[in-house]
């Protein structure tokens, strides 16, 4: 090859060199050439492999399950085809995608102290399985790309000094001002490791001892990331969710979050995962203040694809325990479309709880303090985040996104925790981006009290495993499990007739009553749908008419029972 290391593009002579040459000359001021080459060199090969495969974009007809690979279970059989199984029989083609959480070996926090990004955890099954679930549908992967558990080879390697690890994790350095650092933990930033010569070392763990943050300040450590990455597009993954990735570049003296080399890495990220399967998504994973989060999607063609909707599940909450929807609507106002190629992640409860950060700004301290109070009524937990000062704040809410919904007495009666779950849950689908419901959800879960205390780790209020055989007579006999999850499939279902839902469409906001919330979706189409939902146990009339696509009734004047909900073609 012949040409200069100022100008990589022109050396390689290659669009995609060109296209993320800016920004690994930011990373890697020095030596950005090589790193440029070496990272286009794994995109080709990793494109030769796939031979020019394609991934469609996503449509009015998606609808996204956030699953554990074992969150369903049947004995003697691999969880993942347990869950393809119960996909096909139990949900049907509403659910057109899964993105299924690490399913990787682990050694805590549930499988996000990842040991071998490139292996299925054989408790789970194989990568034929995981192809068996991608024939059907559309599969998101999880990456873990911020930290690796302390257990990993690329760890272990590290600490002993295996030159092929250099450089690979943060070793604890004089002068390095971590004053600043924001933080989603209250346990140390540094733990101390044992190196096999005896000596020790103090690495970096922004989640706890057991995650140990890589170094991508170091290129090899980028480029393997990168490897990682590409390599599950030849898995089958038309998606990939980046986990915690805005902790991912460290600074002195900055608050190591949502730093600028951060944004560099997505962006030389999505420029590959384009060149190596068009079509493919990525999904950033960033629980923060809304302005922050929005952030992402860069100049909405250069970043991500999909952003979580952080701010959603708070507000929907708290519009049904305040019973006013001023907060969400207000909120929702400034929420529109983003670009062509990009649009949000929406979703009301995941395998985290219900975070608290996108709050700041939008809810007042009162406000927060009755989605805790009603956390805690119902026997759940609240989870803290430390702050630069030394104090803390309100990181998340963990219970059951359902009961949260209800009081005590409330979620005690099926027709009413059924009606409040599936009122949210037509905030959630009708909301302008791509819907995503957690698995507990879509089935009625309650909350797993008991394995929460047992294991002393609040997420796991969320985070049960269910019997395969046990569930399928749940969702035929228990009134509670019956009612969601059949309410839930038939939105899904309506939903997916509808372009008015299109990811990356329209919505404006009417303020008719702060009792409902309303969305107008494809506006000015001939499929153009006003959705309304009730956060109130009134009944509530509204100047409205038209049929309800829901039902199939119509309506003039509108007339929303309590805590009901209409997706409404108005009359012409």
């Amino acid at each position: 090859m012949t040409g200069t290391a100022d100008d990589p593009g022109d050396d390689l002579g290659d669009d995609l060199a060109a296209r993320i040459a800016p920004h690994v000359g930011l990373l890697y001021p020095d030596g950005h050439a090589e790193v440029t080459r070496r990272l286009v060199r794994l995109a080709d090969e990793h494109a030769a492999a796939l031979r020019g495969r394609t991934v469609p974009s996503p449509t009015h007809r998606t609808s996204c399950l956030i699953t554990y690979a074992d969150g369903i279970r049947r004995r003697d059989e691999a969880p993942l085809h347990t869950l393809a199984a119960f996909l096909r029989e139990q949900v049907g083609e509403v659910l057109s995608d899964v993105h299924l959480l690490p399913m990787f070996p682990w050694t805590s926090d549930d499988g996000f102290a990842v040991v071998d990004h490139r292996v299925v955890n054989p408790s789970l099954g194989s990568w034929d399985d995981v192809a068996e679930l991608a024939a059907d549908r559309t599969v998101m992967f999880d990456f873990v790309a911020n930290h690796t558990s302390s257990h990993s080879s690329w760890f272990l390697g590290w600490l002993a000094g295996d030159p092929a690890y250099d450089g690979f994790y943060l070793e604890e350095e004089p002068g390095f001002d971590v004053s600043r650092v924001v933080r989603p933990r209250t346990s140390p930033l540094f733990h101390p490791f044992e190196r096999p010569d005896g000596s020790t070392v103090r690495a970096w763990t922004t989640f706890g001892a057991d995650q140990v943050d890589v170094d991508v300040r170091h290129p090899g450590t980028l480029v393997e990331l990168t490897d990682v990455l590409l390599g599950y597009l030849g898995r089958g993954a038309s998606a990939v969710r980046l986990d915690a990735i805005g902790f991912l570049w460290k600074e002195s003296g900055t608050t190591c979050l949502h730093l600028p080399q951060t944004h560099a890495v997505i962006k030389v990220w999505r420029a590959l995962v384009e060149h190596v399967a068009p079509g493919a998504r990525l999904l950033t994973e960033t629980n923060v203040p809304h302005a922050e989060n929005i952030s992402y999607f860069g100049d909405g063609h250069d970043e991500a694809h999909l952003v979580y909707q952080f701010a959603l599940p708070p507000l929907v909450l708290h519009s049904f325990v305040a019973q006013s929807t001023a907060r969400l609507s207000e909120w929702a106002g400034g929420v529109g479309p983003v670009s062509d190629t990009a649009t949000w992640f929406n979703f009301l409860a995941s395998h985290d709880g219900i975070g608290m950060r996108a709050t700041e700004g939008i809810l007042d301290d009162a406000e927060r303090d009755a989605l805790v109070q009603r956390t805690h009524s119902h026997g759940g937990r609240v989870s803290w985040a430390g702050r630069p000062d030394g104090s803390r704040a309100v990181y998340e809410l963990n219970l059951s996104y359902l009961d949260a919904l209800c009081t005590v007495d409330e979620a005690g009666d099926p027709a009413v925790l059924a009606a409040k779950a599936l009122a949210a849950h037509s905030i959630l689908f009708a909301f302008l981006g791509v819907p995503a419901i957690y698995y507990h959800s879509l089935v009625g879960s309650p909350p797993d009290l008991e394995g929460m205390v047992t294991s002393r780790i609040n997420r796991r209020i969320n985070r049960a495993v269910l019997d395969a055989d046990r569930l399928a007579e749940e969702l035929r006999d228990d009134p509670r499990r019956r009612a969601v999850f059949d309410g839930m499939r038939h939105l899904m279902d309506v939903r997916r007739r509808h372009e008015a839902f299109s990811p990356f469409g329209t919505q404006r906001v009417l303020r008719l009553d702060d009792r409902v919330f309303v969305l107008v979706r494809g506006e000015g189409t001939a499929d153009e749908l006003v959705c309304v939902t009730n956060v109130t146990g009134e009944e509530i009339t509204l100047p409205l008419s038209g049929t309800d696509v829901v039902t199939g009734e119509h309506a003039d004047p509108l007339v929303v029972g309590a805590w009901g909900y209409a997706w409404l073609r108005p009359d012409s």
